[in-house]
C-alpha cells in the first residue's frame, strides 16, 4: 500500500464498530479523537494526533439520528481542513437523506442537495457511500462521489445458505432494476411487487405481485428498511399468493424496537442487514443476521489510497 504512513482513517460516534473492523483489514488504527454532546445537544470533535499533509477518512454514517450526526460529519470536515490536512474523504455507510432527491410536491425543501452544498463547503474531497435511495443524488455533488453496492456481498452469501427453488423479489418497480442484477448473478427468476404509498406515514401498501411465487422460496430485496412495513406487507402478499417461505435482504436496517417485534410477529424467517448502521435496538433480535461491509469499505480505501480504479467495485 502507498506510504501507509500518509493514511488515517477516524470514525464518527455513529460508525465506531464498523470503523474499528474497516481498520482491523487494513492494518491501521483508528486515529484518536473526541466526540462530545453537551446537555443541551451541542456537539463538540477533537482530533487527538498530527494529521498535517495527510490523506484523512472519516467514517460517519447518516442514520438513526440523521441530523446530529451530519452536523457530527461536517465539524469534522472543518476541523480536518483547519489542521491542514492533505485531503479529507467522507465514508457515508449509509446517507439518510439520499431519499429526498426530488421537488415531488410544491413548497418543499430538495434536503440531499443542500447536504451536499454543506459538505463541500465544510471542504470535503471526495465521499464514499453505499447503496443510495436514489443513485441520482450524485449528481448534486461537484466532488466525487463513489456510489459502492453491498449486492454482491448478499449474493455470494445467499450461495452459501443453499436454498432450492427460489426467486428474487423487488418491494415495487423502484428498486427493480437493482433486484433483477440478484437474479440475473443467482440465476434464479425475479418477481415484482406493485406498491403504493399515499403519505409521509412510512407506510405502503401493496397491490400485487408480478411472477410466480407457488410453492417457492421468495428472497426480498430491498436498500433501507425503517419500520418493516413494506417487507412485512410484501411478505403478507407473498404467502397469500402461495409462497412457501419468504427471507428478506435489505443494507440498511433503521429498525426500533416496534419494529423488531413487527419483523418477529410476521411470516418472513429471516431478515439478513449489513452493518452500515450501528443499531442497538436489534441486538439480539432471533430474525435479524448481519453481515458485515467493513472488507468491501476497506477495498475501496486502498484503491482510494494508492491512486488506482475502483472500477471492479462496480460490477
Amino acid at each position: 500500500m502507498r506510504n501507509d504512513s500518509q493514511l488515517k482513517i477516524f470514525s464518527g460516534s455513529a460508525s465506531e464498530a464498523l470503523t474499528k473492523k474497516i481498520c482491523g483489514i487494513i492494518g491501521v488504527p483508528v486515529g484518536e479523537s473526541q466526540t462530545i454532546t453537551f446537555s443541551e445537544g451541542n456537539i463538540y470533535v477533537k482530533i487527538g494526533e498530527k494529521v498535517r499533509g495527510m490523506d484523512v477518512y472519516i467514517v460517519q454514517t447518516i442514520g438513526l439520528n440523521p441530523n446530529n450526526e451530519f452536523m457530527e460529519l461536517l465539524f469534522w470536515l472543518d476541523a480536518f481542513r483547519r489542521s491542514g490536512v492533505n485531503s479529507v474523504t467522507a465514508i457515508i455507510p449509509y446517507f439518510s437523506y439520499a431519499k429526498a432527491d426530488k421537488k415531488d410536491e410544491p413548497r418543499v425543501s430538495i434536503r440531499a442537495r443542500v447536504c451536499a452544498d454543506c459538505l463541500e463547503t465544510a471542504g470535503v474531497d471526495r465521499i464514499v457511500m453505499m447503496d443510495l435511495h436514489s443513485p441520482q443524488i450524485q449528481g448534486f455533488f461537484r466532488k466525487p462521489v463513489d456510489h459502492l453496492y453491498g449486492r454482491n456481498i448478499f449474493c455470494e452469501y445467499i450461495k452459501s445458505l443453499n436454498f432450492e427453488n427460489y426467486v428474487i423479489a423487488s418491494t415495487d418497480e423502484g428498486f427493480a432494476k437493482n433486484a433483477r442484477y440478484f437474479a440475473n448473478t443467482l440465476g434464479v427468476p425475479l418477481v415484482i411487487g406493485n406498491k403504493q404509498r399515499t403519505s409521509h406515514n412510512e407506510e405502503a401498501e401493496i397491490l400485487s405481485v408480478i411472477g410466480d411465487v407457488t410453492d417457492k422460496t421468495v428472497l426480498i430485496v430491498d436498500d433501507f428498511t425503517i419500520s418493516c412495513g413494506t417487507l412485512i406487507e410484501s411478505a403478507k402478499m407473498i404467502m397469500s399468493k402461495g409462497a412457501k417461505e419468504v427471507y428478506a435482504l435489505v443494507s440498511h436496517s433503521l429498525l426500533s424496537k416496534t419494529g423488531v417485534e413487527k419483523l418477529n410477529n410476521s411470516p418472513i424467517k429471516k431478515l439478513y442487514i449489513t452493518d452500515t448502521v450501528n443499531n442497538p435496538d436489534i441486538i439480539g433480535a432471533e430474525k435479524i443476521e448481519i453481515i458485515s461491509v467493513a472488507d468491501l469499505f476497506a477495498k475501496a480505501i486502498k484503491i482510494i489510497h494508492n491512486k488506482e480504479s475502483l472500477s471492479e467495485l462496480f460490477l
